[in-house]
């Protein structure tokens, strides 16, 4: 006798809980790979970090990272308060407007953020391990059809 048939939606559920599953895994496995640095900064302060990294020619205003992050102001100078704390980000004037405040990589901030990427390379190699190349091709083009998708703004 075949298997019946799961209920409307319930692939899409699993699948979803999968996505969640391997999120957190990789959550994990980039912690254990950061362990061994002097480094403690959270998932969003480590999301921060990456967004000022990529802003080479202009630092990012506050209001620039909130809308990246897709969180309020507020959340932003949280996030920048313990990165300046620890000395990897500071703020810096804009020049063509002194009201304005931007966000830049301190050298620490720099040496950090390779760090973090270092872990997550490493974390990505060891959970990417069991698939092969051609797996793993086949998944980023299906993750990238879902992250780059219709219906989310860029």
């Amino acid at each position: 006798m075949p298997s019946p048939e799961p209920p409307a939606g319930a692939t899409d559920t699993n699948v979803a809980e999968q996505l969640v599953r391997l999120t957190r895994r990789m959550r994990r496995a980039q912690q254990r790979h950061m362990a061994h640095l002097d480094l403690a900064v959270t998932p969003a302060q480590a999301r921060l970090l990456r967004i000022v990294g990529h802003c080479r020619d202009t630092p990012p205003r506050m209001a620039d990272l909130a809308e990246r992050l897709e969180v309020v102001p507020r959340a932003v100078t949280t996030l920048v308060d313990a990165l300046e704390a620890n000395g990897t980000v500071r703020r810096v004037p804009d020049p063509a407007n002194r009201r304005v405040v931007r966000i830049e990589l301190t050298d620490t901030g720099r040496s950090a953020l390779r760090a973090l990427r270092g872990a997550r390379r490493a974390a990505a190699e060891e959970i990417l391990a069991p698939l092969t190349a051609e797996q793993r091709a086949l998944l980023g083009g299906l993750l990238a059809t879902l992250v780059d998708g219709p219906g989310e703004p860029h």
